[in-house]
């Protein structure tokens, strides 16, 4: 006879060992895709969020890809999920929004944004939202802010040509919070006795990060830059409500009537969350995709010379240079919309656009199981040579060609701002701003690259020195 201690021992190892096994093998009504589900808990976590200084496909879901195919399962941070890197995929989850699949995100994710934001909001209330967004971006807003955008380019770049050496990530991201923060809450970076935007630059060093909420981690710093903008945000609201202004000035003026508003769906905490989301996406991307844009820019004097040749015939056209630019004018910006498209196809700034199934769902012989995260992966479509000859060549031309079936796939190859209905509501406003400072930039002045340049991503893009340039008027 064994002692006791050896038979719990024993049914220990075996209760662990059917454990192991369940969490490598899944089960499923059908075939699971291919792939690891990693260890135990974490995953596969550690190789996603491992650094990389790649244009390609970031080397997770390029392993993957060779090893299982373009559809692979593997875990997350504790949560069984389906990378997509197939165009066809990709699209059926974007189209069947609500259907068989609904925005979703990770728990640290809704930690970070708020469990209330527009991301992580369905039906009735996202559509609701997102119709509250356009007020501020559509375009017969957009059409009036354009004399702002651009005379908030034209003042930074005629400060920057002061300083000598301009690192254009930090420059170009406070240019355009300066400008969103004003827009949204009426917000003074030079009469604030708090600086707002500091408690974003804490926020985004670690938004994708390894969730570890300890002190001295990345994440910790993120959570805790989120609660003081937060505290910030609800500040002014309050003094907001305690001062109302006869005029709605801005967009907290049309949030704080929503709220007043008896029959109102609205509440403090969905709005809080909302400024707080819109005033984090609409300046860190776009300053992102400014600084690869100046980069790519300073690295293909061709190009540089034609956006050049279409900006001055643009003035040109015009007669008076100091005039200010016109929607028509804006319109007529072919070579820089197809810039800003290759810059973002290669910049990639998000890895990857996360969607629950809602049903089990069946796809080229596998099987998405109901409760599942899927995730796309733009990167491996926008770098994949099948649908983009030579995809790490900076080819502005490339988006020339407009075919009615090159446009069909265009909506299956580009993925930039998203896909669906839950495609990004600020795409118009970050190609305007782009597009109005590239103009200011390339028609008034010329620059050197000093240092820097070099990327980083953790999956998420990074410019960990900077870019920094020395700008001087053109001759």
């Amino acid at each position: 006879m064994f002692p006791p201690l050896v038979y719990v021992i024993v049914i220990l190892i075996i209760a662990l060992l059917n454990w192991l096994y369940s969490w490598r093998n899944p089960r499923c009504n059908g075939v699971l895709p291919p792939g690891s589900m990693g260890w135990p808990l974490l995953g596969e976590s550690f190789s996603f969020f491992s650094r990389n200084t790649s244009f390609g496909i970031p080397p997770f879901v390029k392993d993957r890809m060779q090893r299982y195919g373009p559809v692979f399962k593997t875990s997350l941070v504790g949560r069984p999920v389906i990378v997509s890197t197939d165009a066809d995929l990709n699209y059926l989850v974007f189209q069947q929004e609500g259907q068989l699949f609904q925005s979703w995100y990770p728990d640290t994710f809704t930690e970070i944004f708020g469990r209330q934001n527009v991301g992580s909001l369905h039906g009735f209330m996202y559509k609701y939202l997102k119709n509250m967004v356009l007020k501020l971006f559509g375009p017969e807003s957009l059409k009036k802010m354009l004399v702002d955008v651009e005379q908030a380019a034209n003042a930074s770049l005629k400060r920057w040509s002061m300083e000598g050496v301009v690192d254009v990530k930090e420059a170009t991201a406070k240019m355009i919070f300066d400008l969103t923060a004003k827009k949204l809450i009426s917000y003074d970076s030079e009469s604030s006795s708090e600086n707002l935007r500091e408690s974003f630059v804490a926020f985004i060093q670690g938004l994708i990060s390894f969730p570890l909420d300890i002190p001295g981690t990345a994440y910790h710093k993120c959570l805790k830059g989120r609660r003081q903008a937060m505290r910030l945000l609800k500040n002014m609201l309050q003094e907001r409500r305690e001062r109302p202004r006869k005029v709605q000035g801005d967009f907290f003026d049309y949030v704080l009537e929503e709220l007043q508003r008896e029959d109102t769906v609205l509440t403090e905490a969905i709005a809080l969350d909302l400024m707080f989301v819109l005033l984090f996406a609409s300046f860190e991307t776009t300053s992102l995709a400014l600084t690869l844009a100046t980069k790519l820019l300073s690295d293909h004097p061709l190009v540089l010379k034609q956006m050049r040749e279409e900006h001055d015939a643009i003035i040109k056209q015009k007669g008076d240079a100091d005039s200010g630019l016109t929607w028509s004018d804006y319109k007529c910006m072919k070579l820089t919309f197809q810039v800003i498209n290759e810059t973002v196809r290669l910049a990639n700034i998000v890895p990857g656009i996360f969607r629950k199934s809602l049903r089990e769902t069946k796809f080229k012989g596998y099987t998405i199981p109901a409760g599942w995260a899927v995730m796309v992966c733009p990167p491996a479509v926008h770098l994949d040579p099948s649908k983009y000859k030579d995809p790490l060549d900076f080819n502005p031309w490339r988006w020339e060609a407009s075919t009615h079936t090159q446009r069909v796939q265009g909506v299956k190859n580009f993925m930039a701002f998203g896909g669906g209905m839950r495609f990004c509501v600020g795409t118009d406003f970050t190609k305007v701003q782009m597009a109005v400072f590239l103009h200011c930039l390339v028609t008034k002045y010329k620059w050197d690259p000093i240092k820097g340049g070099n990327i980083l991503r953790t999956p998420g893009l990074q410019f960990p020195d900077g870019f920094h340039i020395q700008l001087s008027e053109r001759d």
